[in-house]
């Protein structure tokens, strides 16, 4: 108690010597391992699905774990657009002769042996099969994936593969959203298809646009599932995201509804800040809301803050890749989070099966991929290359002077 107290003390009249640098509460490690963190750490979790994929042995091989037996019908092709999804942004920097750069030489190569297989009607693992409703999601998911690696993934597909594709994208119109943030599924769809073939459903693609803008989001208000407030991650987890790529899509190709982006890129950049201030100094976050067995693909939208270069002036992005580098290392430095073959498994912080909603499956939960977003920035980027700095949670329970949560003036 006190060797505390005198470190507390300590720490307290450091404060007022002016040349001294910031309180760091854990020894730094020279900026290049957290990037080397976390491409290991990106291979630890999306290499079964990956290799499994390309062999055509994901459905013989990856376990099925979920309080709802009926998902199996998909889990295999939400594993591997879950993956898909987060680490479509990395993909994109493509080849080099550095070791990472010949390391995601071999990831690309696996995630087109993949998509080859899965549109694939006649190979074991053709996954892309109309099912309920949930199959929208997961083709969504995987269409932006494929706007994220447009020029190293979908531009090296052959013609067969991408008409293929095109047809699955296609197929999901016989499927009606439901009248909420699901009607983002739909849109992202047309969005990829307005993009790879210059041709779309417009009406799907501007109706979730308009919905958004003339009704869910009224001036800033925050969107919930339901009719009554709700605290959870889903503005992070699929709508922010979601709403800046098929906007961005649209701006391009001059449609009316793109205006909305810069409005919407100042929402993204607000939230980002208050996801920031929900890493706790331990790296730790609040466990509250559904879908918490994403685990840290929570922080979607701050992942994709970064890589857009959309954080606020009041956070540096070495702070976020500090305090992003600390939720992994407390989730995945470890292996309470994988099963002996390395598949992932259900639960918050070990096998938690119970603190899983009857929809998310095994298949479900590898949308933690999106925290990786930022490695589609290069390594020489400041994201990468500034120096470890205490994130707001951190600072301020240092007891260091740090700027209160400021809203945007819309």
């Amino acid at each position: 108690m006190f060797n505390n107290i005198l470190l507390m003390s300590n720490s307290f009249f450091k404060r007022f010597k002016k040349e001294e640098k910031p309180h760091i509460m854990e020894e730094e490690l020279p900026v290049w391992e957290d990037r080397i963190f976390w491409v290991s750490t990106l291979q630890k979790i999306a290499y079964p699905i990956l290799d499994n994929l390309s062999k055509g042995t994901l459905r013989k091989n990856m376990p099925y774990e979920s309080n709802d037996m009926e998902g199996q019908k998909f889990t295999y092709l939400e594993a591997f657009a879950r993956v898909f999804n987060g680490i479509a942004p990395w993909l994109e920097l493509g080849v080099d002769n550095s070791d990472e750069g010949k390391t995601r030489e071999k990831y690309i190569k696996l995630a087109l042996k993949s998509i080859s297989n899965a549109v694939n009607p006649n190979s074991d693992d053709y996954i892309f099969v109309v099912e309920p409703k949930q199959s929208l999601v997961e083709v969504a998911l995987f269409a932006q994936g494929l706007l994220r690696a447009k020029n190293q993934i979908w531009l090296n597909l052959p013609m067969d593969i991408q008409a293929r594709i095109i047809r699955e994208l296609k197929n999901t119109r016989i499927l009606a959203p439901y009248e909420n943030y699901w009607l983002l599924y739909t849109s992202m769809i047309e969005a990829a298809l307005l993009e790879f073939t210059g041709e779309c459903d417009k009406e799907r693609l501007v109706y979730a646009i308009s919905k958004f803008r003339d009704d869910f989001y009224l001036g800033d208000a925050i969107y919930s599932e339901g009719k009554e407030f709700e605290v959870n991650y889903l503005n992070s987890l699929v709508i922010h995201p979601m709403l800046n790529d098929i906007l961005t899509v649209m701006r391009k190709y001059g449609l009316q509804e793109g205006e909305l982006l810069d409005v919407q890129l100042m929402r993204s950049s607000r939230l980002a800040s208050q996801l920031e201030r929900m890493i706790s100094p331990e790296g730790t976050y609040p466990i509250v809301g559904k879908s918490l067995a994403y685990r840290c693909g929570v922080f979607h939208l701050l992942s994709q803050a970064a890589l857009l270069k959309i954080l606020p002036r009041n956070i540096t992005p070495g702070q976020v890749r500090s305090g992003l580098t600390k939720v992994l290392q407390k989730q995945f430095s470890g292996n309470q989070n994988f099963n002996s073959n390395g598949w992932l498994i259900c639960g918050f912080n070990g096998s938690q099966l119970e603190f899983c909603e009857n929809n998310i499956g095994t298949g479900s939960i590898y949308l933690c991929c999106t925290v990786f977003l930022p490695l589609g920035l290069n390594a020489d980027d400041v994201f990468w290359s500034a120096p470890y700095e205490e994130w707001s949670s951190l600072k301020a329970w240092s007891g260091y002077q740090i700027e209160t949560d400021q809203p945007i003036n819309f």
